[in-house]
Parts: C-alpha cells; sequence; structure tokens
C-alpha cells in the first residue's frame, strides 16, 4: 500500500479517480492547491485530507508518492523539491522544458534512490495489449509506414485560463500538450524515432505558440511516419493507421483513450486472418488509462517492473519535442539522438 500526495487539483482529480480504482495498492493521503475552494472541494468529495502547504506535504514521512498535477512551469521545481525529500514522483506532461531539466531529475533521482514516473496513460488499455500480443507472438514482422492524427478542438475559452497558450506558462503549444500523449506510442511501441522533419505554425487562436503541425518521421527501423497535429478540429479526434509487414492496424479514435477500445487488425498476405483472430481472442481484458499507469507504477515499486513508464521515458519523449522545435525553426530535418552539445539542449523557449 503506496500513501499518495496529488498536489493540484485540476487533472488531479483524475488521478484521485484512478487511485480510487486500486484500493490494494494506493491509499490517497491528502490533495493540496494554493486553491482552497476547489482544493477542499476535491478532498471532501473523496474523503481525503486537505492542505495549501506543500512543504508540508513533504515533511510528512507516511507520504510515499507525491503526484504532481501543477501547470508545466512548476513541474521542475516541485519535482526536484519532492525527490530530495525523499519522495517517489509522478508528474504529469509535459515532465519539464528542456532536455537538461529531465537529466537533472534523472540525476536527482539516482542519487535519492527514488523513482521517477512521467505521465503517459494513454499507452494502457486493450488497443495496445493486442497489439503487443501480435508483436510477442511474431506476427508483425517489419513496420513499413504509418499516419497518425492529434486532431482537436481548443478554442478561446479553454486559452482564457492565463497560463495557457504562453511560453513561460505552458511552456509549449500542440506538439508539448496535446500530441505528446501519441507521440510517446512511437518510442514505446515501434522503436526509437531517428528523424524528425517539422513545420508548425498557430492558425487557429490568438496565442504565442503553436496549434498547428505537419511532422514527417523516420524510425530507426527505416519505417516512414507522418504526423498532423490541429486544435482547430469540429471535434476530438486521436488515431494511428500503422502498415506492418503482417498486418495493417487502425487504433480507435477515442481522443484521451485511444487504446480503451479493441483496435482493427486486418491480415497481410502470407500471413493469415485466422492467425491475428487466434492471437486476439487469447489477449486479457486490460486496465486502461490512469489505472492501468498507476498499476504498472505500483509493479515496478514492488520490484516486478516492464510495464511502467520510466524518467528515460520522460526525456525521450521532450528530446523529441526538441527536435521539432529545432527543424520548425531551422526548416531542416534533425535527427536524434541530441547530444548535450545541441543547442536546444537547455530549452526551446524563444530567447526574444
Amino acid at each position: 500500500m503506496y500513501r499518495v500526495a496529488i498536489i493540484g487539483a485540476g487533472i488531479g482529480a483524475e488521478h484521485l479517480a484512478g487511485y480510487k480504482t486500486l484500493p490494494d495498492r494506493f491509499e490517497v493521503a491528502c490533495v493540496c492547491d494554493l486553491n482552497a475552494v476547489r482544493g477542499q472541494e476535491l478532498a471532501d468529495a473523496n474523503d481525503v485530507g486537505f492542505t495549501t502547504d506543500f512543504a508540508a506535504v513533504l515533511a510528512d514521512d507516511s507520504i510515499d508518492i507525491v503526484d504532481v498535477c501543477l501547470p508545466p512551469h512548476l513541474h521542475f521545481q516541485s519535482s526536484m523539491d519532492a525527490l530530495e525529500a525523499g519522495k517517489h514522483v509522478v508528474c504529469e506532461k509535459p515532465l519539464v522544458a528542456s532536455v537538461r531539466d529531465a537529466d537533472l531529475l534523472l540525476k536527482a533521482a539516482e542519487r535519492t534512490g527514488k523513482n521517477l514516473f512521467p505521465v503517459f496513460q494513454y499507452r494502457y488499455g486493450i488497443g495496445t495489449a493486442q497489439l503487443q500480443a501480435l508483436q510477442e507472438a511474431g506476427l508483425a514482422g517489419k513496420l513499413y509506414a504509418g499516419s497518425i492524427e492529434t486532431h482537436w478542438n481548443r478554442d478561446a475559452e479553454y486559452y482564457a485560463v492565463d497560463w495557457r497558450g504562453t511560453w513561460a506558462g505552458e511552456r509549449g503549444g500542440a506538439i508539448l500538450g496535446h500530441a505528446i500523449h501519441i507521440h510517446d506510442f512511437l518510442p514505446a511501441f515501434l522503436g526509437p524515432v531517428a528523424q524528425v522533419y517539422a513545420d508548425l505554425g498557430t492558425r487557429v487562436n490568438d496565442i504565442e505558440v503553436e496549434d498547428c503541425a505537419a511532422l514527417s518521421i523516420r524510425l530507426e527501423s527505416g519505417a516512414l511516419l507522418t504526423s498532423s497535429v490541429t486544435l482547430g478540429c469540429a471535434t476530438d479526434y486521436s488515431h494511428m493507421r500503422l502498415m506492418f509487414e503482417g498486418f495493417t492496424v487502425e487504433s480507435s479514435t477515442s481522443p484521451y483513450a485511444p487504446a480503451a477500445e479493441a483496435w482493427s487488425f486486418v491480415a497481410r498476405s502470407p500471413k493469415t486472418q485466422e492467425q491475428i483472430d487466434a492471437v486476439l481472442e487469447s489477449v486479457d481484458p486490460a486496465l486502461t488509462g490512469f489505472p492501468g499507469l498507476f498499476a504498472a507504477m505500483a509493479d515496478a515499486l514492488d520490484g516486478k517492473g516492464g510495464r511502467e513508464v520510466t524518467a528515460l521515458d520522460g526525456r525521450r519523449s521532450l528530446e523529441f519535442v526538441t527536435a521539432v522545435y529545432a527543424s520548425s525553426r531551422s526548416n531542416l530535418p534533425v535527427k536524434l539522438p541530441l547530444g548535450s552539445d545541441h543547442p536546444l539542449y537547455n530549452g526551446w523557449l524563444p530567447t526574444s
């Protein structure tokens, strides 16, 4: 049983609901938020403690995990303080705003002997479980090409929150705050990214950061993918279509839980649909979203890891974001991995 303090009652409400589905593994001890009205309401509704004092949370020896659900510009220091206080840390996306800051957190986690778990809950569900089962059965073969889409709707009302849509508060736009989840699928299930060529634009809202993007991506395997991103769609829609040697797979179009539903797998000769379906029938139901994320995290803390999102995964997502911004500004493809000598290693925020 791990005791959790949730820092921030916005997206923190969804985290709390996720922990409550796993009552034999987690106990939410308290909610911490400077907005006393919002935080107290969430705490009262779930019969947990409430405080506005983050320092008191860090000083509480009964707290095992600090779950950071704050605006992006507060992630680095809050996570660093929690690690230094001897807590395991869960941190919402984006983890931080530079590869350098990610490396500093990784070093702090190693120094303190505590774990840092970035939040990529979209990985978990029956759809990804099916894909992994077919890959492990040897039926996927080579990935040839694919297309991924993050087509969401975010209007002026969404950006009325003062920190959103700004470099100082949000640290980036649709690439960092919206499409970061679907881009995490690439290295998590398909292999490392070798190169990205990106074109970004601000076309939908009157904001500082990008809200549209077109990416050309090459994986280390040689597979070629395109990623289309916009916050100007009439609805919220996420989708992947991947062409493997053995089958073509299409995800569901659920924007916030694309792995929650079964995916479509169509055999490609010489593999047969019967072979594909036999494996799919053997796949057990899978926890989706935050429950899946937190269950994998608990397994890792119990010494049975392998499915958790690691600190290195968080770093890898930021390395990809860095390459996207570098490519867009230079109008050139950018190769990965990036070293500490890369011009944007210390951050991609504009300097003027």
